[in-house]
This record gives structure tokens, C-alpha cells and sequence, in this order.
């Protein structure tokens, strides 16, 4: 027992200097909170990228591309070098443009959804999974 006191004093010394001077010598650790909006910016701005980058793929719009000078090569590499926020006001611009695409299948859609509320209220015989009261 008296062996074991005897290796152990030393030890015990030796470990809290050691820890003492590693308290030292590592800078201490600072954390923050990290808003939603940081994160969902990155995101939102990668999607905003390949909207855009999906655009810029349309045989169309590289159709108007060439015409204007501009090679697709170079229209994306400039896509590339915008910021977020740019990006950001580019994708926003192009929901806007009546040539967009999107807003056919949203007429579409009106449609069908008129078409079959007229049909569940017996007004229309148009759709056969509808089943009519009679």
C-alpha cells in the first residue's frame, strides 16, 4: 500500500500540471447560435441555382442564347459568379415571365379542379370515377 502512495503522488502532480498546461495552451472554444435564416439561405440559393441552371438548359432559351451573341457556356459561367442574393432576384424574376411554362400546368390544373367540383356536385358527367347520387 505504502508502494502504491508513493508511485501515485508523483503521478497525480504530474497530471495536473499537465492539464494545467493544456488549459493553457488551447484556445478556448466559442460557440454561437446559427439562425435559420444563414442555413436556409445556403439552401434556398442552391435551389435558386439549378432552377436557373435548368432554364439555361431549355433548347429554347439556347436558341435566344446564340441569337443574342451569348454561348450557354457563357450565360452559366456568369450564373455561377452571381451572388445569392442575385441568384436569389434572378429566380424570382423568372416565375414572373409569362414564358416561364409553369403557368400552363396551373391553368391545367384550375381546370380539372372546376371541372370536377361541377362534376361532384351532379352539375357535369365528365370524369366516371366520380359516382353520382341519383
Amino acid at each position: 500500500m505504502e508502494k502504491l502512495r508513493r508511485i501515485a503522488k508523483p503521478v497525480s502532480h504530474f497530471v495536473i500540471v499537465a492539464f494545467l498546461w493544456l488549459g493553457v495552451q488551447l484556445p478556448a472554444a466559442h460557440a454561437g447560435i446559427v439562425g435559420t435564416e444563414a442555413i436556409m439561405s445556403g439552401a434556398q440559393a442552391e435551389q435558386d441555382r439549378q432552377r436557373i441552371a435548368a432554364v439555361l438548359e431549355r433548347a429554347d432559351v439556347r436558341e435566344q442564347l446564340t441569337a443574342y451573341g451569348v454561348s450557354p457556356e457563357q450565360a452559366k459561367s456568369r450564373v455561377d459568379s452571381l451572388t445569392d442574393a442575385e441568384v436569389h432576384t434572378l429566380a424570382g424574376k423568372i416565375d414572373q415571365l409569362p414564358a416561364g411554362g409553369d403557368s400552363v400546368l396551373g391553368i391545367l390544373f384550375a381546370i380539372f379542379i372546376v371541372l370536377l367540383i361541377t362534376d361532384i356536385l351532379g352539375l357535369t358527367s365528365i370524369f366516371p370515377f366520380v359516382k353520382h347520387r341519383r
